[in-house]
C-alpha cells in the first residue's frame, strides 16, 4: 500500500496547477502579455524537474483545490508526468512561435493547452485519453511482433 502511495499524486495538487495554467493563459492571451507564457513554461519545467512542491500554483492554490476537489482522490504519477510533458511541449512550441513573431500561432497553441487544462478541471482529461491511446498502440504493436 505504501509503495502505491509513492506512485500517486493528490488530485488537489494536479488541479491547483491546472487552475494556475488556465488563469495565467487567460491573462496572457486576453491582455497580450507574451512573457507570461515564458513564466508558465518555467513553472512547468521546475515541476517536471523537482516535483509538485516546486510549483508556485500548488503552493498558492492547493487549499482552494482541496476545498473543491477534496483530499482523497489521487492520480497516477506516471500519468501526471505524461500530462505535464504534454503541457511543456505545447508551451515550448508556443514560445518558439513567439520567438519567430508568430503571435497568433503562439496564442492558438497556448490556448489549446489552456483548454486541455480547463477540460481537466471540468472532469475530462484529454492527456489521459492520449496516454491511453498511446499505451494501447504500444501494446498492439508489441503483440504483433
Amino acid at each position: 500500500m505504501e509503495e502505491q502511495a509513492k506512485q500517486e499524486i493528490p488530485i488537489a495538487k494536479m488541479r491547483s496547477n491546472q487552475i494556475g495554467i488556465v488563469i495565467t493563459l487567460v491573462i496572457a492571451i486576453v491582455l497580450d502579455i507574451q512573457w507570461l507564457i515564458a513564466v508558465l513554461w518555467l513553472i512547468q519545467v521546475m515541476t517536471l524537474l523537482l516535483g509538485p512542491g516546486a510549483n508556485v500554483f500548488v503552493t498558492l492554490l492547493e487549499p482552494l483545490a482541496k476545498s473543491i476537489y477534496g483530499t482523497k482522490q489521487t492520480e497516477a504519477k506516471e500519468l501526471a508526468k505524461f500530462n505535464l510533458s504534454l503541457g511543456f511541449t505545447f508551451l515550448t512550441l508556443s514560445l518558439i512561435c513567439i520567438s519567430l513573431q508568430w503571435k497568433t500561432a503562439a496564442y492558438i497553441i497556448a490556448g489549446m493547452m489552456g483548454l486541455a487544462a480547463l477540460a481537466a478541471l471540468l472532469g475530462y482529461c484529454i492527456g489521459c485519453t492520449i496516454y491511453f491511446q498511446y499505451k494501447k498502440y504500444k501494446a498492439l504493436r508489441n503483440s504483433a511482433r
